[in-house]
């Protein structure tokens, strides 16, 4: 009896569980959906119809209406692109914007590919598709290589011919003058940027790193190159999502390669139809991951990993800047510049008489480089400062050592409202010496108001120096640190040590600097001066120099260099050269 009934009671019960425990299984599938399947390009033809999405307004991914025109096939190199018309939403009236770049596109529940290209000043939402068979391509951890520059374009005869071109990215500044972005235009335009102001609502994303399940495909992100009191950002559209990795843009941003970019999740605070190319007007909400991979069909990245950024902190009198920016070989020296040169913009005059004093330091993983100049003028003063400090940037981050990773930026920067500068105007020496003989050395100089000031220094004529002409320059420090400068430009560096020595060791532009020299052979080898070698060492070293491989080169023999100061605080500017006879 109890067996039957016992039973009875299971077959009425297990179903039920068994039931229970399917739904619980669909419901937890239903929580973590899987990616929809790939709808390839071979199976492309005209006259399909598909949805899109993208964010029109706040965070709210919409669909918007794609119609099928055709393939455009071998656009590019061994690529093929998808041309559709939108509609649906607001396309009618602002076609396709800036900022739509990655917008997914689904042709029966399956992924098409992304919104990427399209036909500026074109009267009609017609846009080229990214197959995302290209997309997937673009691994987010890849192996680090160069990467080309070049871009799809059609037709362009002139500049009204219609040609599909990838969808510009609105690279937003927000915190920069206004006369910062119109001296960096020309720089930022050859890199492939387009340089906007009030298109992002700047600021600072919240700190830490946000929900990664907050980004769906449609979703806008932000990737930023500089964030805090001075903001740089790139928006588009997050095309695919594969657990934590990420596919957005449908083409390049920087076309860096393997890249270490932070990424936000952004919100769409307004569209803005135009004319010429109509853009979303965003806001950086909350940091999400970063993008590792920048290549022609895609960037593609990583949630839940922050990148690894370099503080910067600018003070100019009372103010101070602070920021964080991505670790770069060419944008970290340009974005140091720009952030130098608005802070200066920001705070002092532009034209006028001006002097500005910079010291800080660059600090890297194997060591650091001291920064410690003045800068006067009336004109551009701005524009001198901040490319001296971005040049040595330049050089170490492009030496290629991984000891010279950059870790942290910081500027003070002192204003004065004059001209603090000494013009070398004349050198006077004897015109005839002896080996053994102390000679003496008047540097004039002229300042403000036609005041002059002279300084002597004394130079001994080695014992034992052939017979001939020498010669004495004295020049600021810009000219005498260039023949360094080219030279090292030029000879492989052998250690990041030599690489910081090389710039702790450039002379400062507040005084000027006595060369005396031949006008003989003398070698560099290696970083270290050879002066007038014996002849038969000079013939190896030249030999050297004529190989494709040598770290030797040549110029006139530097014999000795001396320091003369005009004054404290002073920017020495002028080059002048006499000669000097030596008679035994």
């Amino acid at each position: 009896m109890r067996c039957a009934a016992y039973n009875r009671a299971v077959k009425r019960f297990v179903p039920r569980a068994m039931a229970a425990l399917m739904v619980c299984a669909v419901c937890g599938m239903a929580q973590t959906p899987a990616s929809p399947p790939v709808f390839p390009l071979k199976d492309i033809r005209a006259g399909q119809k598909g949805i899109g999405k993208t964010v029109f307004a706040g965070t709210r991914v919409e669909d918007f209406q794609v119609e099928i025109l055709g393939v455009l096939e071998n656009l590019g190199p061994r690529e093929s692109i998808i041309l559709a018309r939108l509609s649906g939403g607001p396309l009618a009236n602002t076609g396709v914007m800036q900022g739509m770049s990655g917008s997914p596109v689904y042709i029966d529940g399956k992924l098409v590919g992304a919104v990427a290209l399209s036909f500026p000043q074109s009267k009609e939402a017609i846009a080229g598709i990214r197959p995302i068979e290209d997309m997937l391509r673009v691994d987010p951890l890849p192996a680090r290589a160069a990467n080309s520059r070049a871009r799809i374009v059609v037709a362009s005869d002139g500049s009204t011919n219609p040609r599909l071109e990838e969808i510009a990215t609105p690279v937003s500044f927000a915190g920069f003058t206004a006369n910062t972005l119109e001296h960096f235009a020309p720089q930022l335009r050859q890199l492939g940027l387009d340089p906007r102001q009030g298109v992002s609502g700047g600021g600072t994303p919240a700190g830490g790193l946000g929900d990664p399940r907050t980004l769906q495909p449609g979703s806008m992100i932000s990737v930023q190159l500089i964030s805090g009191d001075l903001n740089v950002g790139a928006d588009g559209t997050v095309t695919h999502i594969d657990g934590d990795k990420l596919y957005a843009f449908g083409h390049r941003f920087l076309a860096e390669g393997a890249t270490d970019l932070p990424f936000a999740r952004s919100e769409v605070l307004a569209l803005l139809p135009n004319l010429a190319s109509s853009f979303k007007i965003s806001a950086a909400r909350e940091w999400m991951g970063t993008i590792t991979a920048d290549r022609s069909a895609a960037i593609s990245g990583v949630t839940g990993r922050p990148a690894n950024l370099v503080p910067l902190e600018i003070q100019v009198g009372p103010n101070t800047y602070r920021m964080r920016m991505i670790q770069d070989r060419v944008m970290t020296p340009l974005l140091t510049q720009m952030a130098i040169f608005s802070s200066i913009d920001a705070t002092q005059r532009a034209l006028g008489a001006q002097s500005y004093s910079i010291n800080g330091q660059l600090e890297f993983d194997g060591g650091n480089v001291r920064i410690d100049d003045v800068y006067s003028g009336d004109i551009a003063v701005a524009a001198f400062a901040s490319a001296g400090v971005s040049s040595s940037l330049s050089f170490a981050l492009q030496s290629g050592f991984d000891a010279l990773k950059l870790k942290n930026v910081k500027l003070d920067i002192g204003a004065v409202e004059s001209r603090t500068q000494q013009q070398i105007v004349d050198v006077i020496a004897p015109r005839v010496a002896r080996p053994g003989e102390e000679i003496e050395v008047t540097a004039m100089f002229a300042g403000q108001n036609g005041s002059e000031t002279a300084r002597l220094v004394r130079y001994r004529i080695p014992v034992g120096s052939p017979a001939g002409p020498i010669f004495l320059t004295v020049s600021d420090a810009t000219q005498t640190n260039l023949v360094e400068f080219q030279q090292a430009v030029g000879t492989p560096q052998k250690s990041p040590q030599q690489v910081l020595s090389l710039l702790n060791g450039l002379r400062s532009n507040t005084k000027a600097y006595l060369r005396v020299w031949r006008n003989e052979q003398s070698y560099t080898v290696e970083g270290r001066d050879l002066p007038a070698p014996p002849p038969s060492l000079a013939l190896l070293l030249n030999r050297a120099q004529a190989g494709l491989t040598s770290t030797v080169t040549s110029r006139g023999a530097k014999l000795a260099e001396l320091e003369i100061s005009p004054g404290p605080g002073l920017v020495v500017t002028g080059n002048k050269t006499v000669q000097v006879e030596v008679k035994e």
